[in-house]
Formats: C-alpha cells, sequence, structure tokens
C-alpha cells in the first residue's frame, strides 16, 4: 500500500471529543480489531458513552481517578477514554507488575475505583488483588490498606469475589453518559516510569500534548485514514498510549490490537488483517524474524512503523522484517513518547544514524551541564527539550522534579549531540538507567526489593549488554552468614513478587559490593565482575 497525502489535523483536543469527531466524519470506518471483537468509530464513540455511563454511576466525576490494569484489548481504549468523558484522569498500571509494584501503583494513584483484567494466560490478576485486597471477599467493604479506594470492576469472563462487580454488569445498568465539563488541559493519562529514584515516577499526559504530538509523529510515518497499525507494545506505555493510539486516532486509522506481545500470533494478525504499520522494539523484530513461521511474505503488507535501537536494530526492522519506511525514534514518557522522529521517506542509512529532527511544536538543544553551555553542531552534552513536555511528576519531591526546569526545558539526563541540520543523535544515558528490551528500569528500585528478603544483606543492580535484550538487568547480592540461600531460590522469590522484566537474568553471590574512594558504590567495577 502506497501512502497517501497528509492527513487533516483534526479539530478536537479531547482524546473524548477527537473519537465523537471520527464518529461524525467517517462512523462506518474501522477504528478497532481486538481479538473477535471489531469496532468502526460510530461504535467505538458508542462504546465510550456507555463505558463513561457506567464509571458515572459508580461515582466517578471530574478529578476522579480511575485505575486501569489490563492488556491491550478494546475495554482498555473504552475505560480510559470513558473516564475522561466525564472529567476523570486514568492512571494506566503495568500489567506486569507483581504484588509489591501493584501495592505502589494503587496507593500512589489514589485511585477509587480499579478497572482490572481478571486474568491473562498463566496470570490471574484477581489472586494478587486478593492478596492486597483481601476485604473484597465481602460484599461491603473498605480496604484498609487503600483508603480511597471503594469499587473494582473486573474485566473478562472470570468468577469474581463477592466484592467487586463484572464489566458487563456495571455497562448493563443504564444509559450512556450525557456529557461533562471537559478541558483540552485536562490530564488523559497518568503513566508510570521508572526513573533514577528507587520507585517509579508518575507522569501526567494532558489531552493536547497527546493528540498534537502524536499527530506530528503521524506525520513523520506518513499515516493516512487507510493504514492499519498493529500495536503489542502496552497501551499503558507512553509508547502505547501517548504515541500509537494518538496517532491512530489523530489520522482515523485502524488500530490492530495484540493482547500481549507473542511473535507467532503477532504474525498471524499482520497477515490476517493487512497491518501496514508496525509499532516495534529490537527484541520484537528479532523474536518474529526468527520465529520458525516467519516469512517476509506474510508481512509484505507492513510498510512504516516506529523502532529504536542501533543502527543495525533499524536495519534489521527494515530489511529483514521488510518495513522499509521503519523511522527510528528518540523520547521518553515526560516527552509524550517521542520528541524526535526520522521522516519516513529518509534513507534507510540516514534513519539508521540518527534519531531525527524534533517534532513540530518541539525544540531540542544540547547542555554543558558543567559550564551551562548550549553547544553547538557535533558537540556531545546533555539534551534539553521544550514544547510538548509533562508539568512534572505526581507527589513527588523538588529534587524529582529538579529534571523539569524553571525555564520551560525538561532535562533527559541522555547524552548526544545535534548535526548540522539540527537531527540529534543519540550517544549514551549520563543516568544509570537500565533500558531492557525497550523498557526503563531503574537499579534502586530493584536492589530496594531484593534487599527486603531475609536473608539478604546488600544488594547493586546494573546493566550490562546484551544481545538481544540492549541491557540485561544483572544483580550482586550480598546474602546473611550462613544463611545458604542460593541463586535458585532468590530467582525464584523474585519471578513471584515482582514485574519479569525486573527480575535479574544473572545474580552474582559476592562478599561484599566494591566501592569507592568516596564510599559510593562502584557500578563500573561490578560490569567488570559480571562474565555474563
Amino acid at each position: 500500500m502506497t501512502s497517501g497525502a497528509p492527513q487533516a489535523r483534526p479539530f478536537s483536543r479531547h482524546l473524548a471529543d477527537l473519537c465523537a469527531e471520527n464518529a461524525a466524519r467517517d462512523p462506518e470506518r474501522l477504528a478497532v480489531i481486538s481479538g473477535a471483537v471489531t469496532l468502526t468509530y460510530a461504535e467505538l464513540d458508542h462504546q465510550i458513552n456507555l463505558f463513561a455511563g457506567g464509571l458515572a454511576r459508580l461515582g466517578v466525576q471530574r478529578d476522579s481517578t480511575i485505575g486501569l490494569l489490563c492488556t491491550n484489548r478494546w475495554e482498555w481504549l473504552c475505560t480510559a477514554i470513558g473516564a475522561t468523558r466525564i472529567g476523570a484522569r486514568v492512571a494506566a498500571f503495568n500489567t506486569f507488575a507483581r504484588a509489591w509494584d501493584l501495592d505502589y501503583m494503587i496507593a500512589h494513584s489514589k485511585a477509587e475505583v480499579l478497572v482490572a483484567v481478571g486474568a491473562f494466560r498463566t496470570r490471574s490478576y484477581l489472586e494478587t488483588l486478593a492478596e492486597l485486597i483481601p476485604e473484597i471477599a465481602d460484599t461491603s467493604w473498605r480496604s484498609s490498606r487503600y483508603p480511597l479506594l471503594r469499587e473494582i470492576v473486573i474485566v473478562g469472563d472470570h468468577a469474581i469475589p463477592a466484592g467487586c462487580r463484572s464489566l458487563g454488569d456495571v455497562l448493563e445498568e443504564g444509559e450512556p453518559f450525557a456529557g461533562a465539563h471537559t478541558s483540552a488541559l485536562d490530564d488523559a493519562f497518568v503513566l508510570y516510569t521508572s526513573g533514577s529514584s528507587a520507585r517509579p515516577k508518575a507522569v501526567p499526559m494532558q489531552h493536547y500534548g497527546v493528540i498534537e504530538n502524536s499527530y506530528g509523529i503521524g506525520e513523520r510515518m506518513r499515516l493516512t485514514h487507510q493504514d492499519r497499525v498493529w500495536l503489542s507494545v502496552p497501551l499503558f506505555w507512553s509508547y502505547g498510549a501517548a504515541n500509537a493510539l494518538g496517532a491512530t486516532l489523530t489520522h482515523q486509522a485502524s488500530l490492530v490490537l495484540q493482547e500481549a506481545f507473542e511473535p507467532g500470533e503477532a504474525l498471524d494478525l499482520i497477515q490476517e488483517h493487512g497491518a501496514t504499520v508496525a509499532y516495534t522494539l529490537p527484541n520484537i523484530t528479532k523474536a518474529m524474524t526468527e520465529h520458525r513461521a516467519f516469512s517476509r511474505e506474510r508481512v509484505r503488507t507492513l510498510r512504516t512503523g516506529l523502532t529504536i535501537g542501533t543502527p543495525d536494530d533499524v536495519r534489521h526492522a527494515a530489511q529483514d522484517l521488510g518495513i522499509e519506511q521503519i523511522c527510528s525514534v528518540y523520547g521518553s514518557t515526560e516527552t509524550y513518547g517521542n520528541c524526535c522522529v526520522t521522516p519516513a521517506e529518509w534513507p534507510l542509512e540516514r534513519k539508521a544514524t540518527c534519531q531525527g529532527p524534533p517534532l513540530p511544536g518541539v525544540r531540542i538543544r544540547i547542555h554543558n551541564t558543567e559550564t551551562g553551555q548550549i553547544l553547538g553542531a557535533d558537540e556531545v552534552g546533555e539534551l534539553q527539550v521544550a514544547g510538548y513536555i509533562a508539568c512534572g511528576y505526581l507527589d513527588t519531591g523538588e529534587s524529582e522534579n529538579a529534571a523539569f526546569g524553571d525555564d520551560g526545558w525538561y532535562r533527559t539526563g541522555d547524552l548526544g549531540f545535534l548535526d548540522a541540520e539540527g537531527c540529534f543523535h543519540f550517544v549514551a544515558r549520563a543516568t544509570e538507567m537500565i533500558k531492557t528490551g525497550g523498557i526503563n528500569v531503574s537499579p534502586g528500585e530493584v536492589e530496594e526489593f531484593l534487599v527486603l528478603h531475609k536473608k539478604v544483606r546488600s544488594a547493586a543492580v546494573v546493566g550490562a549488554k546484551d544481545p538481544d535484550l540492549g541491557e540485561a538487568v544483572v544483580a550482586f547480592v550480598v546474602i546473611e552468614a550462613d544463611s545458604g540461600l542460593t541463586v535458585e531460590e532468590l530467582r525464584s522469590w523474585c519471578k513471584t513478587r515482582i514485574a519479569a522484566f525486573k527480575v535479574p537474568v544473572r545474580f552474582h553471590l559476592v562478599d561484599e559490593l566494591p566501592k569507592t574512594d568516596t564510599g559510593k558504590l562502584a557500578r563500573r567495577l561490578l560490569l567488570e565482575l559480571d562474565t555474563g
């Protein structure tokens, strides 16, 4: 399929209004494919109104917070956008999260209503919720742990605790929502992202920023209303919620949802639905092209899309997966998913060696953190971004929000340079953040968790280069004397309590952690000790 003329910019600056606008413009155009469910734009808008009505009858109102723990399903879209139609905000929770992670997010978000999928594959979210909120076994419950939480709604056909409601029951109780006062400045989503701190940080995303920035991303990919966008990347990431979702809706394209990535199923979906756009990551590209059922014929409809990674990662997506107009990107949750994107029509080698110019409405500069000087072309320093950036982190201290300067520039903590044409070239992360399989992992968060084990005295976590993941999470652990704790026991303990991507790939039991002359942890020495 060839790309068409640039898509007309939508009028709406609120996601619920955008869905209504699309329904009015082209009601019969396909909006969502989610398993066996397909929704036109008219049907999507109607469902959003039904979900908004159901949430309103549960007492959700303007400025309420909805917690959303759900895989990539059509119900995620309708819950999230339905809540914003009321004027509520949506705290999107990571479905990889285990009890320890989820406990923090529910409490921090101050969610009043939680909408959660009951189970997926081998994971029972109902069991996790029952562990955290045992009171839900009773019909009239109040959680001592989360005093603001008062309703739990379960998505899917599951036997549910007496204190929960099924989504079907909620939707059957009344009429669609009549309407409410909303603003383009309202928070659409609150997305949790790992940072330099020990626990995830909550990043609010305003409606106008999601729409305007994602429209620019779609234009760089040359999206049109004829495109079908395959998305297995989670909607609870900015790559999904603030990027793929917005780019699709602003271009009246169709979203082909995969509930969670699995390479064989991904190939089936792309082939069956003629997907033309792919949101991929290096590990996703690798898994599909190495799958026994892969052939170029099966993905021949793919035309454009986005990826991150090294020059070889970009070439792999273009040449082996066949996405000839693949775009290389740079960004973070704080910059609404992406702030730099290479145009689809650029030659491959140019796209492979940089992350492109800033998007419309975005400004970037390179800063020397020692001298305060703004650097010129080809000089390496810290990237700073202005324009479509978050207003700051929710409910954190001044030190956490220091990255959002009073001058309107966000300090990314990433090193790179601008070429003579103003395109960004990523060099390295100035922080200690680990990026594994495209996911940010805070070493401090994993370290804090490891020392909760009664047989662990101290722990240090680093990121080591990995051919498949980009970086692998590696832990060095000092155990209590004569405790007898083994690596296998420690790994098993982690797997049942924290998200899978946070579980270290390798554990090293050591007598002590190396320190610098000033007493700080010598992470570089740890990397030298990791033999892979």
